[in-house]
């Protein structure tokens, strides 16, 4: 049994609390699950559109709960990207925030979801939402979704794509997550009911995680570092606070200071900005705990952090992980936080970390460089790139290469040294160097480019100076990554050597 399979052991304790008073409890929480059960058949995939609030984070927990298979994307999502995904992977249904069905039909026998249990059914206020810039959902979309029940502020829609020619999908798969970050791409991570049970309980239990804890959202829940915030604590019936604000904003910490949250999560770049906001004057006596994945963070903000947590009584923990491995690999424990500054720590209940030499050979020896392999419970099922890759099974056995290159000191803790493969994390997202360059080219032929970069910053080298302005729009507009993150240069060629592979190393 997992802990997804019911809700209602929790009884009337607050699930998700939201910033704008709406409030949903375990007992609701099961209520929606079974209304979802009953319209939506097992073995649906159904596309989600995700954002922090109430509608979005039950009806994941809904659907995963009934057996459907969910694929989280960004309720801001592009609307070609969206459209692509949606024509090659022929969902049944689409789940959305409200505002953002505009262009959708209706069924004239649709009816409205209840937020409520057996009795005094009571519907949530719909929230506001603000359309898409880009028009995500203004125009019509593959395989005509048709809104069928509305509640909690989102839309449940069905598609007519024909599912009776469609492969059907494995049986253990639960949940599909994308794994290039902003980029777009079609490929998928697989995701086992195995995988989010196991991780989600090695998270509670090395976090000490129970029902009196309190976690704000500050990272999406399309994110698989987000949705591992929610699913670890509805493990342990604790109480989800939801915001779509900014960590750099002052309803933000309004929030956070009235509902009392316990802990707050964030890649870098969050920690960078929780700098410059002047986070270690602010007093926030509830606040237990802060963790830190998505890229390295640099040692000296690491160092900074971890000596405001052992100033004032709190925990600041450093983790490791990728989408591949559900969401979390390593931890490095509060207690050694400034013994360890750089380290991304020891490995999570469960599992067990190899290095690996170009040779295939394990590495034994202290402070070597290998390759880092994971092994445990949480490995993911593979990728996914088509419908058809659905009904896969198990690719990897519990055993993934990370293509991350790491060192281990002499008390066994890991240090992250640099990557094999061409990814660079772009504020929490990965990024695949190589795609970006596809994308480019494809979009400008006439144009050599080449990308590198460090994490949070990518550079793209064009051979045409016309175009550079363009290519930083459509980069803007296709992956979502932050402007301030790209930066886009004009050079006279793009260097390459004699069999014609670029030559990064000399790009400047």
């Amino acid at each position: 049994m997992y802990f997804f399979d019911s809700f209602d052991q929790y009884g009337d304790r607050t699930a998700f609390l939201q910033d704008d008073g709406s409030t949903m409890t375990y007992e609701q929480l099961q209520a929606y699950a079974n209304r979802i059960g009953e319209l939506v058949p097992q073995r649906s995939l159904v596309f989600i559109l995700c954002e922090n609030v109430i509608g979005s984070a039950a009806g994941y927990l809904a659907f995963l709960q009934n057996r459907s298979v969910p694929l989280l994307l960004d309720a801001g999502i592009n609307q070609q990207l969206l459209a692509d995904l949606i024509e090659l992977y022929h969902p049944a249904w689409i789940y959305l925030p409200e505002g953002l069905a505009a262009g959708y039909t209706t069924d004239p026998s649709a009816g409205h979801m209840t937020s409520g249990t057996s009795e005094g059914h009571t519907t949530a206020p719909a929230a506001e939402y603000t359309a898409n810039p880009t028009g995500a959902n203004s125009a019509v979309l593959p395989g005509n979704p048709q809104i069928t029940e509305r509640a909690w502020g989102y839309v449940l829609a069905k598609t007519d794509f024909d599912q009776s020619t469609e492969p059907n999908l494995y049986g253990d798969l639960a949940l599909l997550l994308t794994t290039s970050g902003s980029t777009g791409s079609p490929k998928l991570v697989r995701q086992s009911y195995q995988n989010i049970q196991a991780n989600s309980e090695s998270i509670a239990e090395y976090l000490k995680i129970d029902e009196t804890e309190r976690p704000i959202t500050t990272l999406p829940m399309h994110y698989t570092y987000g949705l591992s915030v929610i699913q670890s604590h509805i493990l342990k019936g604790a109480c989800i606070l939801l915001t779509r604000e900014s960590v750099i904003g002052k309803p933000f910490w309004d929030f956070f200071k009235k509902e009392q949250a316990t802990s707050i999560a964030g890649v870098p770049y969050t920690y960078e900005m929780l700098k410059r906001i002047r986070f270690f004057r602010m007093d926030l006596p509830s606040l237990r705990t802060m963790t830190q994945a998505g890229g390295k963070i640099l040692p000296e903000l690491h160092r900074e952090f971890a000596e405001y947590a052992a100033e004032k009584g709190k925990n600041f923990v450093v983790m490791y992980g990728q989408t591949e491995a559900t969401a979390r690999m390593g931890y490095l424990p509060a207690d050694k936080a400034l013994d360890k500054v750089g380290s991304m720590g020891i490995v999570i209940p469960g599992g067990s970390f190899d290095l690996i030499d170009v040779d295939g050979s394990e590495i034994t020896e202290t402070n070597k460089t290998g390759e880092l392999v994971y092994r445990g419970p949480n490995v993911t099922l593979g990728y996914a790139e088509k419908r058809a890759d659905l009904a896969l099974g198990d690719e990897r056995n519990g055993v993934l290469e990370t293509g991350d290159m790491a060192q281990m000191d002499a008390d066994g803790y890991y240090y992250i040294v640099g990557r094999k493969k061409r990814f660079l994390k772009i504020f929490g997202s990965r990024v695949n160097l190589d795609e970006v360059e596809r994308m480019i080219r494809n979009e400008f032929p006439d144009a050599d480019c080449a990308c590198s970069g460090t994490d949070d910053q990518l550079q793209v080298f064009v051979t045409d100076p016309r175009a550079c302005g363009e290519v930083q729009r459509f980069l803007l507009t296709r992956t979502h990554i932050n402007q301030r993150a790209i930066r886009v240069k004009a050079i006279a060629e793009i260097p390459r050597n004699d069999s014609g592979k670029i030559i990064y190393q000399d790009l400047h």
